[in-house]
């Protein structure tokens, strides 16, 4: 036998077989009827932030297939005039989980020990046609949750080799006079722009266990994952282990910034949080334009 891999925890939350072998939904099971309406009560002037990056598309004709880069557009364009009507419409190709685009990754995203959630071969889930389980489709009906922002860079952006932990997260609850429930939605500012391949902050192991604990049922940040990994060789916190054995959603590359100064402007750090992305099924993910509402 070979010797045990040090860097990979074995006390890692699952949700694998919770709510059945054929759930697609994850930890969106714990967005009940009551949890909605606890959402609609923290409306109450209306006011409304939009969580999501502005995109302005690059011509289509110049070429899809440029690099992935922080500076390059996730969304290619081409213009067209049909009929003989004076009308116009456009073709657009999206790179779903570009850094640049704020977008929701389906539970088949990612895999652990090569299965995705909720405990499926990667082979079943995912082909070259398209994705057969685990995929877009679980979002069909909308996310609408009562959204709590934990804003970590009150203070000023997070250093980039920060490793989130829950004492930071419950400090934030303190200071903000909140605190998640089952079903929340947690959304993180660390002040921080994710960029590809550059140095980032992100969140421990020991913050998704205590995501777990509290039941929170959808991942909303401007930080995710550290870049560089905090231990090389182990699983990533949110894509590895929430995303993929509790099942939980994450809503990538969201912009925070006008969110955090509403919410410091009324002193309130809970919202309605609605979410709503495109019905296309088949998909590993799906931009998505959040909406907080207070």
């Amino acid at each position: 036998m070979g010797q045990e891999d040090a860097s990979m925890p074995t006390d890692l939350p699952s949700n694998w077989g919770r709510w059945g072998d054929d759930d697609e939904r994850g930890t969106l099971n714990l967005i009940t009827g009551e949890v909605r309406a606890r959402a609609a009560a923290e409306v109450r002037t209306g006011q409304s932030v939009s969580l999501a990056q502005p995109i302005e598309p690059v011509t289509l004709l110049g070429g899809p297939f440029a690099p992935e880069t922080t500076e390059g557009s996730p969304v290619f364009q081409m213009i067209s005039h049909t009929g003989t009507v004076q009308a116009s419409a456009d073709l657009m190709l999206v790179t779903n989980h570009h850094p640049r685009s704020t977008h929701l990754d389906a539970l088949a995203h990612q895999t652990f020990e090569g299965k995705a959630y909720p405990g499926r071969p990667l082979a079943e889930c995912v082909t070259p046609i398209g994705v057969r389980f685990g995929s877009t489709a679980g979002f069909a009906s909308g996310i609408v949750t009562r959204g709590v922002l934990l804003d970590l860079a009150a203070d000023g952006p997070l250093p980039t080799d920060h490793v989130v932990s829950p004492e930071d997260l419950e400090a934030a609850e303190e200071r903000e006079g909140v605190r998640l429930e089952s079903g929340d939605a947690m959304v993180i500012r660390g002040g921080q722009l994710l960029r590809l391949n550059q140095p980032i902050p992100g969140l421990s192991v020991d913050s998704v266990r205590w995501m777990h604990r509290r039941g929170v049922s959808l991942y909303v940040g401007d930080i995710g994952d550290a870049h560089p990994p905090q231990v090389p060789g182990a699983p990533s916190p949110l894509h590895t282990v929430a995303l993929a054995r509790m099942g939980m959603p994450l809503l990538d590359a969201a912009q925070v910034e006008e969110l955090a100064a509403v919410c410091a402007e009324l002193g309130r750090y809970s919202f309605l949080l609605s979410a709503a992305p495109p019905r296309i099924h088949g998909l590993t993910g799906v931009p998505v334009n959040p909406i907080a509402i207070f």
